[in-house]
């Protein structure tokens, strides 16, 4: 285990020896510094006290490890890193009274009591301290010992966290950077590519129309994912009719053998989606489903929008399941997956289930009505890099 994973990494047992780490390594402080001054028996001379001093310090980590692990829990992700400083502040400050109200009862209570039933009898300094000195001890173990363990451990919470942070934003920037440049590179020429499907476009129209009305599909469908594919949203009407195009190229390619039901919603003004979101579950259904049916396959599309909700079924064919036969688990629907997640996160629900001949896509989603609309500030182009099969 190098220092990096020690320090970084998120594995349990990992974490753990690191915890043990720190506080072993506070305890060994806390309790050389206190045999300097244990608040006994003063002419005892030093080495003489560390014993005592030492089995005392484990006892008052338990409030110092309290009031740690209380503001980093808590107080840290809660008010800190939200910004919240005041009332950050004030927590500070009640469960720093409360160290010190904890650090008293085991001075007073708890401490003696122990240290007088592992220790020799020549190795205790004075466990019948006046309360004076109790009360003054018990404050400054609350102030030298809890304070500065908890500002300690706040501090290399926050480097850490910052550190994270920083590596995290540098990845994500280095993948928008491929992903921009996987982009460019699709988008070479896209002007030669569309004058060539034109001119097909037109020496097609008398020979094969039929040729020549796949090529027109295509070059909408093609023009729609290169210039629209990038944005962060777009209007929905607009994505749907795209996904009718792609339709009506499958519907063209199987001829009478497809069998297609869809249904698509006309309430769609000012209502905005990210692009390319719904039709890698389409393409799913020609891909894995009607294209391995060599009998009548059907694939049936219900669109509908309640308020700026839309809700997706999509039901296909598939051929019937045998036993030991892999289940369906494309790339296209776990990169919708991720792209959900990041740009509509606690804003979808997603159902995919397969059943013995059919294949079922529940998917409800709240869209945005315009592109000012305040969810928006949650949206942006997606740099995790996808796949496609």
């Amino acid at each position: 285990m190098n220092l990096y994973d020690f320090i970084f990494s998120e594995k349990l047992k990992i974490r753990i020896v690191r915890h043990l780490f720190f506080w072993v390594c506070w305890w060994l402080y806390f309790g050389f510094l206190h045999a300097a001054n244990p608040f006994g028996k003063e002419e005892i001379s030093y080495f003489r006290n560390l014993p005592f001093t030492l089995l005392e310090s484990v006892l008052l980590l338990i409030p110092h490890a309290v009031y740690t692990y209380i503001l980093l829990l808590f107080v840290f992700p809660r008010f800190i890193l939200k910004k919240k400083y005041i009332t950050a502040l004030i927590y500070f400050l009640l469960l720093y009274s409360l160290s010190g109200f904890l650090n008293l009862f085991f001075v007073k209570e708890i401490n003696p009591v122990v240290l007088s039933a592992l220790l020799p009898a020549k190795y205790l300094i004075n466990t019948q301290r006046p309360g004076e000195v109790i009360f003054f001890m018990a404050m400054m173990s609350a102030f030298k010992g809890g304070l500065t363990i908890a500002s300690l451990a706040i501090g290399v919470k926050f480097i850490k966290f910052w550190y994270l942070k920083e590596q995290k934003n540098l990845q994500l920037q280095k993948e928008n950077t491929e992903a921009q440049l996987q982009i460019l590179t699709a988008q070479v020429h896209p002007h030669f590519l569309f004058n060539t499907l034109n001119n097909i476009y037109s020496n097609t129209q008398t020979t094969s129309p039929k040729a020549s009305k796949m090529i027109l599909e295509l070059s909408d469908l093609l023009r729609y994912i290169l210039y629209e594919g990038n944005k962060p949203l777009v209007p929905l009407q607009d994505e749907l009719k795209m996904i009718q195009e792609y339709i009506n190229l499958e519907k063209i390619r199987y001829g009478n053998k497809l069998e297609v039901h869809f249904l698509m919603p006309s309430n769609t003004t000012d209502i905005y989606i990210a692009p390319l979101l719904l039709i890698p579950f389409v393409e799913n259904c020609f891909k894995h489903g009607t294209s391995n049916i060599l009998e009548r396959p059907w694939v049936n599309l219900s669109i509908e929008m309640k308020d700026t909700w839309l809700i997706m079924k999509l039901m296909n064919s598939k051929l019937k399941k045998t036993t030991g036969s892999p289940g369906r688990n494309g790339i296209g629907i776990n990169n919708v997956r991720k792209r959900l997640e990041l740009l509509y996160k606690d804003k979808y629900d997603l159902l995919v289930r397969e059943e013995e001949e059919v294949f079922v896509i529940d998917l409800k989603m709240q869209l945005v009505r315009n592109e000012k609309d305040e969810h928006q500030k949650a949206i942006s182009p997606t740099t995790i890099k996808y796949k496609y099969e």
